[in-house]
This record gives C-alpha cells, structure tokens and sequence, in this order.
C-alpha cells in the first residue's frame, strides 16, 4: 500500500533562532510513511526565499508547505493525496483555525477574520466553508497547502519580490495555465491569531500591501474586490470637507446624500455583527465590532501603501542566506 501513496516533502520556514517549531513536531507526527515522507526545516529571514530554496532541495512529489506555527492533524496528508487523483489538480488547500483553547482576544481576532464583511471570499481560509470545491487563490492560503512540485518548479517558484501574497500570484498562474485547485474544508491546520492588538493591527496593512504589490506585479480581475477598502478609505477622509462645504441650509440634501453610505456601512457591519453572535457569543460579537471596521482602515492603509512601494527586481533576494535541516519522522 505504501508503494502506491506518492512522495511528499513538508516545508517549513523558521526564524534561524526559533528553538521551538511547533509545526515541525506535528509534522513528524502524520499519518504517512517514513520512507515517503521529508521534512524540511528551512530557516532563514525571508519566507519566499526560504520556501525557494527547500523547494528546489526537495525530493517529495507533492509539496506540503506549512508554518512554523501550522499544527497539522496526523490525518491531513492522507486526505490531500487522494485529492490528487485528478490530474488536472494542482494544488489542494484549507483553513486555518483558532485553536479552541486560544486566548478570548484571539478568539475574537478569528471571529473577525471569519466574517465576510471583513474578509469576503477569504474568510474561508479561516473557518470551514461549504464542501470540498474547484476555487481560486482567495479561498487558499500557504501555512496550509500541498502542491505539486513539477508544477511549482515549471512556474520558478514563488515571486521573491513579493511577500505576504507570493502565493495568490503563483496560483493565479497555475489557474490560467490550466491548472484545478482545490478547497477542502476538513484539511485544516490549527494556528493562533495575533497574540495582540497592535500585531493584528500590523498584520491587517501587511495583508493590503501584499494585495497591492501583487496586483502591481500580476495584475488580474479578481483583485477589483480589494480596491473596495482603499477607496472607503479615502471617502471617508473626504467627509470633513463635503460637511465644511455643505453648511449653508440649501446644501443639507447634498450632504445626506453623501453619508448615505456611511450609513449604509454603519447598518452592514452592525448586522454582520449580529450573523456573528450564534457561533462567537454576544460578548465577542460586540468586540468584532470595532475590529471589523478597523480591517477595513487598516488594509486600505496598506493597499495605499503597497501601490507605491519600490518591487524588488528579479535577483535581488538570492543572496539571502538560508539553512536547511533534514527532520526524521517520529
């Protein structure tokens, strides 16, 4: 039975001075074969370079690229080769979700993330979504994906230039080359949210950069969803002087006309927040509130930014030393 399962490498990118990889310790422990099984610790400072560089080492004919922090259930692998049966599929995903033990804080963090107001179609990457489906780059994420390596390796890896996002680039290669993926809403990881507020805050611009530089570096129609939080953004900075201006009595109409979508925002989230109440709690539902609209500043914030930062040119990330460690399943 073990000659029939296909190769598979685990890539992991670390800290060079992260004692402790949780990820790696639950890799060791999958439910694979030991001689079909690679684990590779790839430890460094920059991801993309890092996933590159094992990539390229690795001898698996499916990739499983998890993060440090990614906690697999020994069952993933397993699941995910059978997907792989199709060979039009070329890479196979799923959530990622707050550890039920998480801090309260945390679990809020999930709940916000899991909402669609906050996350549209990517709120699938953080909770479990419908069944098992043909999708795209929104609904998949890298702490949790297993791939094809011919595949990766025919598309140069990952876009080095980009990081977060270097993966919605290489996907929307793979797709308009032909290539199936997949969502699967049982093949998840558990991995905690932001431990704080001002590292979530950091995380939500660092996601409307990524979104910005990518659509600068690969530019598709499924990134007109993301422009909808900069431009908010800039209309409500707007509001100041629509009311300086429309003071004067003959003006009020001219003005209500212009809050009416603010208004119409004010009354979205208040009702995501009440879809978020059955399975998060009121206590929490209410302190998504608050969050769900700062998603929104703060990513737009990013996406702002993210259209003028400088792209690195091709190369430029080569010299970017990484350190390779084989594991051995337990």
């Amino acid at each position: 039975m073990s000659d029939e399962l296909p190769s598979v490498t685990v890539i992991i990118p670390a800290r060079p001075d992260e004692s402790e990889v949780k990820a790696a310790t639950a890799a060791r422990q999958l439910d694979y074969p030991a001689d079909k099984l690679e684990i590779i610790l790839a430890r460094g400072r920059q991801p993309s370079v890092q996933r590159n560089t094992a990539l390229r080492a690795a001898w698996g004919e499916l990739i499983y690229f998890l993060d440090d922090d990614s906690l697999a259930p020994p069952g993933n692998l397993r699941r995910a080769v059978e997907r792989f049966c199709d060979p039009k599929v070329q890479m196979v995903g799923g959530p990622n979700l707050c550890p039920p033990d998480a801090p309260p804080l945390e679990q809020v963090f999930a709940l916000v993330l899991a909402s669609w107001l906050a996350f549209g179609p990517s709120r699938a990457r953080y909770t479990k979504v419908g069944a098992v489906r043909a999708t795209s780059e929104k609904e998949l994420i890298l702490c949790n994906l297993v791939a094809r390596r011919a595949t990766l390796l025919n598309h140069g890896g990952f876009n080095e230039a980009l990081y977060p996002n270097e993966e919605n680039a290489l996907m929307d290669e793979i797709q308009r080359a032909g290539g199936k993926l997949l969502y699967d809403p049982a093949l998840f990881v558990y991995r905690r949210p932001r431990r704080t507020l001002g590292a979530f805050a950091k995380m939500l611009r660092t996601y409307g950069r990524g979104r910005a530089e990518q659509f600068r570096a690969t530019p598709t129609f499924g990134s007109a969803l993301n422009f909808v939080p900069p431009l908010f953004l800039v209309y409500l900075l707007t509001l100041p002087a629509v009311w300086a201006v429309t003071l004067v009595p003959a003006a009020e109409w001219e003005r209500d006309l212009y809050e009416l979508p603010l208004f119409f925002y004010g009354m979205a989230v208040l009702l995501q927040v009440i879809a978020l109440i059955p399975s998060g709690g009121a206590v929490r539902g209410l302190c998504a509130l608050p969050l769900i609209v700062l998603s929104h500043l703060l990513y737009g914030f990013g996406f702002w930014h993210g259209l003028f930062t400088r792209l690195k040119p091709p190369g430029e990330t080569s010299n970017v030393p990484v350190k390779l460690e084989i594991l051995r399943k337990e």
